[in-house]
């Protein structure tokens, strides 16, 4: 049981190392923390739609530097399901909280022969030996003492790997659809804004060098 709990945590702690990682190279650029350049906005966008399309990648995979499923959703917007998202983890970690709890009441298990039994009713110091029969001369028998340890409850590995389970999906879950979120909405304000671009020409005379030239210009 032990050894399942070590393997659980080394598993999370190196998804995090893995995802974490990137985002610190990209960000050495000094990506993560720039404003966005100051640029004309059509009157008719919310500031909604403006946070959307102003929305970083990077910023989204530093949030995962954070250990709580449904940062990346909050991000970007959907606070809805970022709360299920984290309230879905919070049953993830009570059912392993709950599995180690639960992994400590294992039982001795059942044995043919007659038992040694040492600090009884004890439960951390309780020790059982079987008393396995080896030679006998006469009325007088020898007997080997062979240790029992209690057994761990199959129900607390099962909540063990269960909550496990349901917080793996969970942080998948935030990282896959959430990025995926970020882009739709990134997408759909450029899209419908820029449908809306008209390019013109706006023509300059220069009378002090007798010259003539034609600017583009760029109007909603």
């Amino acid at each position: 049981m032990q050894r399942l709990i070590i393997t659980t945590a080394m598993f999370f702690v190196a998804l995090h190392i893995g995802f974490t990682f990137p985002v610190y190279a990209q960000g050495q650029g000094g990506d993560i923390f720039n404003e966005a350049p100051l640029s004309p906005i059509p009157p008719e966008m919310t500031f909604e739609e403006y946070r959307d399309m102003n929305r970083r990648f990077t910023v989204g995979l530093a949030l995962l530097a954070i250990p709580i499923p449904g940062m990346i959703h909050f991000y970007a917007g959907e606070k809805k399901t970022g709360w299920i998202i984290l309230g879905s983890a919070a049953l993830g970690v009570g059912g392993i909280i709950s599995g180690i709890a639960s992994a400590d009441d294992g039982n001795f298990p059942d044995s043919d022969f007659d038992l040694l039994i040492l600090n009884s009713g004890d439960k951390d110091k309780e020790r059982r030996f079987e008393r396995i029969p080896i030679e006998q001369e006469g009325d007088v028998t020898t007997y080997r003492l062979r240790e029992i340890h209690r057994e761990p409850d199959d129900t607390g590995a099962a909540l063990i790997v269960a909550g496990a389970a349901i917080l793996l999906v969970d942080i998948a879950y935030d990282f896959i659809h959430g990025i995926r979120t970020i882009e739709k909405k990134r997408d759909f304000v450029r899209y419908k804004y820029g449908r809306q671009l008209r390019f013109g020409l706006n023509p300059q005379i220069d009378l002090r060098r007798k010259s003539m030239s034609m600017g583009l210009a760029l109007n909603f």
